[in-house]
């Protein structure tokens, strides 16, 4: 297990609002050694004092159910540095004297090329670990020049593209409820399923993130990375175990799968849009255009929706949709599994049965079944719906994401092939909205999403 933990961009919102408190987690759950050591850098000149005092008020917003004591230790024993991540005498004296360390890059994507080339250039450690946020690279190129450049530097193994969606629990469930269950698995497929969506929809906006997302978009910030992981769970033959061979293997098969778009494709298939001034709640959300840090010319979406189909034997006939948007009027964050209604009713239904709905919502965790059976009346159908609220989770996501790379387990990490498999599975989109093939439409604040596209 490695002992030490250096974070590059240590005062930007991701160590605030993730990171330190998943080490606080860790540290109340007794997973973090004594003599666990954690270094946080960034370009700010402060002491180690003043980045205290920000990590203590920063756990304070957000690790409040956390024990005061954990919070405590872990600010009080952070020590900063100031450094140029991509400054290789900066580098080696943060890694210097000590064994093996794993370094975390909460730093934007486009200079991941950069700090990459330094730690190359500085030497880490033997046994050392790297571990990057999405998305990785910027497309299919990027993305095989970073792998590339990374496999300079250390081990695949030793690679942690880390992806915390895939350490939430209800996203866990996608795959446990199917293969442990055995009145799932059998109808698994796209002769008892039709459509299967894979929904986030925020009533958060930029929330002051320019500078990350509008280089970004929603295609890339959340159905590149995390919906198609998402997706790959759904859509996986069940592994022989959850190893990360056997794990990366069939999550890889997947994305593989996926039947190339062609432009007519994604013009029908694909949808883009914008968020206009609107109210969301009780506040008041100004047009994205016209957001601090926002540059209008580079016509950035905050809502993607795109149309796969799948070419395998389980899965040919059934369409997956997968869409995130922002500013939206009411949060959605779910998979929505939608099954083929029954072939035949008898004569004597007054009602048509409303197709099955097998839903894992994803924030908040829940599982609901929306089943049809026999209401009030006799011989009519009414809904039932089946509920059950998972046990929560011992660690956060990043929690348990910053356990795995201390560990060095490997299994919910992304490995280079699939990164850049995930690329090529958009590359198409990315290529044709490119050319405006398919138009920006624009939508109110506080809406259900572009006209063309509502929630369901």
């Amino acid at each position: 297990m490695i002992d030490r933990l250096i974070i590059f961009g240590a005062t930007g919102d991701l160590n605030a609002r993730y990171l330190l408190p998943a080490l606080v987690a860790l540290r109340a759950g007794g997973h973090l050694a004594d003599r666990f050591e954690l270094t946080c850098a960034d370009r700010q000149g402060w002491t180690d004092e003043e980045f205290r005092r920000w990590a203590s008020a920063q756990l304070d917003r957000h690790a409040v159910m956390e024990p005061t004591e954990a919070r405590k230790a872990i600010a009080d024993s952070a020590r900063y540095r100031q450094a140029n991540a991509t400054d290789v005498a900066d580098i080696a004296s943060l890694v210097a004297g000590g064994g093996s360390v794993a370094v975390y890059l909460a730093l934007p994507p486009a200079i991941f090329p950069g700090v990459v080339a330094a730690l190359g250039a500085a030497g880490l450690p033997p046994g050392s670990r790297i571990v990057l946020e999405k998305p990785f690279g910027e497309d299919l190129d990027s993305a095989v020049e970073l792998n590339r450049l990374l496999t300079g530097v250390v081990p695949e193994q030793a690679v942690f593209r880390v992806d915390h969606f895939l350490a939430m629990t209800t996203v866990q469930n996608v795959l446990g409820s199917r293969l442990a269950n055995r009145v799932l698995e059998p109808i698994w497929n796209s002769a008892h399923i039709s459509e299967v969506e894979i929904v986030w929809d925020e009533t958060l906006a930029l929330e002051g993130r320019a500078g990350y997302y509008d280089g970004v978009g929603a295609l890339k910030d959340m159905v590149q990375n995390h919906l198609l992981q998402v997706l790959c769970l759904v859509a996986m033959e069940p592994p022989l175990s959850l190893g990360e061979r056997d794990l990366r293997d069939r999550k890889i098969d997947v994305l593989r799968s996926v039947r190339p778009l062609t432009d007519d494709d994604v013009v029908r298939r694909t949808h883009r849009a914008r968020y206009l001034a609107g109210r969301v709640g009780d506040r008041d959300v100004p047009c994205y255009a016209e957001e601090e840090g926002v540059d209008p010319r580079r016509r950035t979406e905050t809502f993607a929706e795109v149309e796969l189909e799948l070419e395998s034997w389980r899965w040919s006939g059934t369409t997956f949709r997968l869409r995130s948007g922002k500013a939206l009027g009411h949060d959605r964050k779910e998979v929505a599994v939608r099954f083929r209604p029954v072939p035949h009713l008898p004569l004597g239904l007054d009602e048509e049965a409303v197709p099955n709905v097998l839903r894992f919502g994803l924030e908040p965790e829940s599982m609901t079944l929306a089943l049809a059976g026999i209401g009030s009346n006799a011989r009519t159908l009414a809904p039932l719906t089946l509920t059950a609220q998972p046990a929560p989770s011992e660690l956060p996501a990043y929690g348990r994401l910053l356990a795995d790379v201390l560990l060095g387990n490997a299994a919910l990490s992304i490995r280079a092939d699939e990164a850049e498999e995930a690329w090529r599975v958009l590359e198409p989109v990315m290529s044709a909205w490119s050319r405006d093939l398919v138009p920006l439409v624009e939508y109110p604040a506080g809406s259900d999403g572009p006209a063309r596209v509502r929630s369901s």
